[in-house]
């Protein structure tokens, strides 16, 4: 019997409250929003969401996590169960509140967002471990930083002494540059500013009021931290692959009208890691990545954003290659 193709991610389950407005305020301002939602989001939801809805029949998705004993943690399990995601690793916390993101949309689709960690916080090692066999069988395991950063250098351990690839989104990406234990996976997933603030560029074009380094060079600097690639994710402009082998390769951005970004990483990522689970070459898995992120920037809020794999494909033909 072959082996079950299984993705696993670990992180955070917010329930996301929304409001759109013109413009964002400066400090001390006053704004009037346009309306305001709530709406299933965290990035560990949203990346378990869209590996379900882009994974091909019989790819099992995984979420390990914790939910405060509240409405909101009742409403993110059931909307996880109807997207086909496995929750049986997702803790109810007593005398906690489920996690929040305070989010922003400006009219130009951009996003500014407030977290209050809530149960994502009492995430332990503890909780990897009692996850340990379910680890070991994944084909990848998927991370990010919204959940105790000693619990995610955890999860990687675990994943090393079993073999496993591990992608890790390093959003938000800390202050004082990212410990090594985190560096140590198979492929390092940042946006450009996280990448910056990994590598203390934003610190060094402050004084120049430009940016120190390009993306080329970001990529290859994050390439040395100990990760075995860099996938560096460009927004409009595309993304850029940099192995630890000397492998580079650079995709252009895809042209749309653009609605909201919050959740098109957790989309771009996913879709890496189905591409991985099955088995796709560089170049494909690349195209697919980057048609995910495109479509999911196209609707408004994080997880109703998320595509499926019928319209991915769809613009992975037209897309840049």
């Amino acid at each position: 019997m072959a082996a079950k193709k299984r993705i696993v991610v670990v992180g955070s389950i917010n329930m996301d409250l929304v409001v759109r407005t013109a413009r964002m305020p400066a400090p001390g301002e006053t704004v009037a929003g346009d309306r305001f939602v709530t709406m299933p989001g965290g990035k560990g939801a949203n990346q378990a969401v869209a590996a379900a809805r882009l994974a091909a029949p019989g790819t099992e998705v995984h979420l390990v996590g914790r939910v405060g004993q509240d409405d909101f943690g009742s409403r993110l399990l059931s909307g996880l169960a109807q997207h086909q995601v496995n929750t049986k690793r997702v803790t109810v916390t007593e005398r906690v509140s489920t996690g929040v993101a305070m989010i922003l949309v400006d009219r130009k689709g951009e996003n500014s967002i407030v977290l209050a960690a809530g149960a994502n916080a009492h995430l332990c090692p503890a909780d990897i471990d009692a996850a340990e066999g379910l680890l070991a069988s994944a084909s990848a395991v998927v991370m990010q930083l919204e959940v105790p950063l000693e619990t995610i250098a955890h999860t990687i351990a675990i994943c090393h002494r079993h073999g496993v690839y591990t992608i890790l989104d390093p959003a938000p990406a800390p202050e004082k540059g990212l410990p090594r234990a985190l560096c140590q996976v198979d492929v390092l997933m940042p946006n450009q500013s996280e990448a910056e603030n990994l590598i203390g560029a934003h610190r060094a074009a402050r004084g120049r009021g430009r940016r120190a380094v390009d993306a080329k060079q970001i990529a290859s600097r994050l390439a040395q931290l100990g990760c075995k690639a860099v996938l560096l994710k460009l927004g409009s402009k595309g993304a850029r692959y940099v192995g630890r082998d000397g492998t580079i390769r650079t995709i252009r951005g895809h042209k749309v009208n653009v609605v909201d970004t919050t959740a098109c990483g957790d989309a771009f990522i996913a879709a890496w890691a189905v591409a991985h689970v099955e088995e796709m070459e560089l170049p494909d898995a690349l195209r697919f990545a980057n048609a995910a992120g495109a479509v999911a920037c196209q609707e408004f809020g994080a997880q109703p954003s998320l595509p499926d794999r019928a319209a991915v494909e769809l613009l992975v033909p037209t897309g840049p290659r």
